[in-house]
Parts: structure tokens; C-alpha cells; sequence
């Protein structure tokens, strides 16, 4: 492998489609949103994000018992 990167106008959306290939309860929405798929049934929803740069790192927390969401960018 030469390259972690493969192309920096796509590193996100790169990124997160291969969270999504690998964790199947999760759904990425507009590039940009990570989601559970497995919806809560009461309580409120916990979401996070963080500035541009360390992405995608608040959506390796998206899963049950921690983050319901999380916004990159």
C-alpha cells in the first residue's frame, strides 16, 4: 500500500463508507452524518461532532450504548 489517502476532495466520504461497510448497525447520511440504524425507544438522542480535521474519529463512537449520531466536519 502506498497510501492511506487515496484522494483528499474524497477522504471523508472515503472514510466513512468504510465505516459503514464495516460496522452493519450504522447509516451514513449526506457524507457527512453517521446514525445508528437500530432507533431508541425512549430518551433523548445523544449526538456529537468536531471540527474539521480529525474526522472521522466522533463516529467510531456511534453505537449501542454510547453516541445514537454523530456529525463530521
Amino acid at each position: 500500500m502506498k497510501k492511506l489517502v487515496q484522494d483528499k476532495q474524497h477522504f471523508l466520504k472515503d472514510m466513512l463508507e468504510g465505516m459503514q461497510y464495516a460496522n452493519s448497525d450504522i447509516e451514513v447520511i449526506h457524507d457527512t452524518i453517521v446514525v445508528r440504524q437500530s432507533k431508541k425507544q425512549s430518551g433523548v438522542a445523544i449526538v456529537s461532532g468536531g471540527g474539521s480535521g480529525h474526522e472521522p474519529a466522533h463516529a467510531g463512537y456511534v453505537a449501542s450504548g454510547m453516541l445514537d449520531a454523530a456529525v463530521c466536519g
